[in-house]
């Protein structure tokens, strides 16, 4: 089976990123999500962030207001992942349960966002239990997860960390997790 056919069924795909090794799913089905938080053993009210294939896709998701589209023409694709309103409500299982907002990231991985062009943005977090160290390639996500996750993309991780996450809902936008990249300089 292919990689859109498992995120399509509703399955768990690994997937190399520009950062750190990744489990994607189709964030439109709830059982999926479901699934993730529990593979991850990560606490439901933690956002899990989504991936787009390009600017133009993302503006689908989010309000790209101009500071935001600021930052996407500088560090997209890439390790930034921004913190926005959607444009329209989203699943209760997607993004701040609180706050409505929801993280979205263009990757500067090109295989990863071929696959986001065919499936359309997805829900996805790094290959690790919450709390422990990301995988950087396919052979650590399966030492961890195993046959717990339906497919496995072959690569390596380039980047080794996980992705910058900066705030783009306050005035000024505030960083909430240090990452490879200073939006902010």
């Amino acid at each position: 089976m292919s990689a859109v056919q498992v995120i399509r069924s509703g399955g768990v795909v690994g997937v190399p990123t520009d950062t750190v090794y990744g489990l994607a799913v189709d964030p439109r089905n709830e059982a999926a999500v479901g699934r993730l938080f529990e593979l991850k053993g990560r606490p439901v009210d933690r956002p899990i962030a989504l991936l787009a294939a390009d600017i133009e896709t993302a503006a689908t998701i989010v309000d790209m207001t101009p500071e935001a589209r600021r930052l996407a023409g500088r560090w997209w694709p890439g390790a930034l992942t921004m913190v926005l309103e959607p444009v329209e409500a989203l699943p209760a299982w997607v993004g701040h349960p609180v706050t409505r907002s929801v993280g979205v990231r263009v990757p500067d991985h090109a295989e990863l966002r071929q696959l986001l062009a065919e499936t359309g943005p997805l829900a996805v977090t790094s290959a690790n239990r919450s709390g422990s160290e990301a995988a950087l390639d396919q052979q650590g996500a399966e030492a961890v997860f195993g046959a717990e996750v339906d497919l496995y993309l072959a690569g390596r991780c380039p980047g080794g960390s996980a992705s910058t996450v900066i705030d783009c809902t306050t005035e000024p936008p505030e960083v909430l997790r240090p990452g490879p990249i200073d939006p902010l300089s």
